[in-house]
């Protein structure tokens, strides 16, 4: 292992011990009302809006492991398989939020927004949409984008405000900010990202936490087997029949 790749992991893996140590007491709160949810069989929506965000939204859905009551809602406007820049330009296009809500028919539950930097205009109009939709938001982002990045910039929603302080409730992923984390000497630019992988743990210290609030309330958690297993398909097709007209993208 060369340096720099031990650089990574070892800012990776320290990144991750914060989030279970530091994030602890959101991620209880947050996991409550999912368990709360779940027994109401209501649906938990997640949204990444925005670019490699979407990816947070795809780890929770149709997982080995994962709830089955996700539902996500991966909208073609952010996907990056439909152009970079196109993902970009929509991400900070205030009021898009509202149309993909009413598009996906969100009414009750609750809402997880996952989006590391936290600042632009469509993470700040979900929280206002769940706000507006009289759902529980869960926001999972950290504050290190938002607190440095002026007020003004291309990126951030008009209104100026950030995502960490419109959610019910908060759950810092902890991504330093310039979400790189490897340094060259030789050039400028940090290499080797790590807001996807603090997302994806978080999301899932989500999942872990709200099957234990489950079971410590004899409620049986509905949870996805991978398919790939042999009777997966099997135990699968109850939950598939239950949930078929209920979450889009199944």
């Amino acid at each position: 292992m060369s340096e720099y790749t031990a650089e990574y992991l070892t800012k990776v893996i320290n990144s991750l011990k914060k989030i279970e140590k530091e994030s602890s007491e959101s991620i209880n709160k947050a996991s409550s009302k999912m368990a709360k949810a779940i027994k109401k069989d209501e649906l938990i929506h997640v949204i990444g809006p925005g670019g490699h965000s979407n990816m947070g939204a795809e780890e929770m859905f149709w997982r080995a492991g994962g709830l089955v009551h996700i539902n996500p809602i991966l909208d073609a406007g952010t996907a990056l398989i439909h152009g970079a820049k196109r993902s970009n330009r929509i991400e900070r296009t205030p009021g898009y939020a509202e149309a993909v809500f009413d598009s996906y028919d969100i009414t009750n539950g609750v809402l997880i927004i996952v989006n590391a930097y936290g600042i632009n205009a469509m993470a700040i109009d979900c929280a206002k949409e769940a706000e507006k939709r009289n759902l529980t938001s869960i926001g999972v982002t950290s504050t290190s984008f938002a607190d440095r990045v002026p007020d003004g910039h291309p990126a951030r929603h008009p209104s100026g405000e950030d995502l960490h302080n419109l959610v019910d409730i908060f759950v810092n992923c902890h991504m330093p900010y310039g979400d790189a984390l490897v340094e060259f000497e030789e050039i400028k630019q940090n290499v080797a990202p790590s807001s996807t992988l603090v997302n994806t743990f978080t999301v899932n210290l989500l999942t872990v936490k709200t099957v234990e609030v489950l079971l410590e309330d004899n409620f049986e958690p509905p949870i996805w087997m991978s398919a790939n297993l042999p009777g997966g398909d099997k135990a699968n097709k109850q939950y598939e029949e239950k949930f078929k007209g209920r979450v889009e993208h199944l």
